[in-house]
């Protein structure tokens, strides 16, 4: 057993440790988007006169929208939004988002790790703060014979969305398994937050412009800088 997964379980006072399900963020994860993402976030709020930068958009990736925008209305005038504005903003970034991410692509290798999880039997679920209606349909695409309908937790399925535990909660649930026979794979500050709240061994993988303390401080068990680098570990790692 790798010593990371040792001090894992040790530090959780979990009894074992054994992969059945891996759970994957989709933004920056699975999909090359968060540029567009960060970009259409960038452009919205400072239409509506809220202070965003790249930076801003990346350290509060992984929330729903309406939570992100929650965020900055409190920084700036220590309340929330209301529906109405929310729905404005959201909307707004969209338009951005649509216009931005025509070619929208996947991360380098991840079809590849995906494939490998998937003949090892292992359940795989997406786990997003997204509300996008056609999610399936874009994963399918992009991904054929990998995800399935009840294996995804969205937007739509939580009540608090990362980085509280919850999402994860929910992944674990679903999946019918325990703490310690799940991984979590991210890229997000708040998403390796929402995965070690819930007690999962969490790989964050560097996708993005933050700096790798920026994940560790969240408590990340391991920090790569992309995808090959974990199918190179996976052996060493979990079987």
């Amino acid at each position: 057993m790798h010593w990371l997964i040792k001090n894992f379980i040790r530090q959780r006072n979990y009894p074992n440790f054994e992969l059945k399900a891996v759970f994957f963020d989709m933004d920056g994860i699975l999909f090359d988007s968060m540029p567009f993402h960060a970009e259409a976030w960038v452009k919205a709020m400072n239409d509506f006169d809220l202070p965003f930068s790249l930076h801003d958009a990346y350290m509060n990736e992984g929330r729903t929208g309406g939570s992100t925008i929650d965020e900055m209305f409190l920084k700036k005038y220590n309340l929330t939004s209301d529906q109405q504005t929310k729905q404005k903003i959201y909307a707004k970034k969209s338009d951005y988002f649509n216009q931005y991410s025509t070619g929208l692509k996947p991360i380098d290798d991840v079809f590849e790790l995906l494939k490998i999880l998937k003949n090892k039997g292992l359940q795989i679920f997406v786990v997003t703060g997204s509300a996008q209606v056609s999610l399936l349909d874009t994963l399918d695409r992009h991904f054929p014979d990998i995800f399935e309908r009840e294996k995804m937790i969205t937007a739509f399925d939580v009540k608090i969305g990362k980085p509280a535990p919850e999402p994860y909660l929910m992944a674990l649930s679903k999946a019918g398994v325990e703490a310690w026979q799940a991984a979590v794979v991210e890229n997000a500050p708040l998403g390796i937050r929402s995965a070690v709240t819930a007690g999962l061994f969490t790989i964050g993988i560097n996708t993005g412009i933050l700096k790798t303390e920026e994940l560790e401080n969240e408590g990340a068990n391991i920090i790569l800088p992309n995808m090959k680098s974990l199918i190179e570990r996976l052996d060493g790692l979990f079987f």
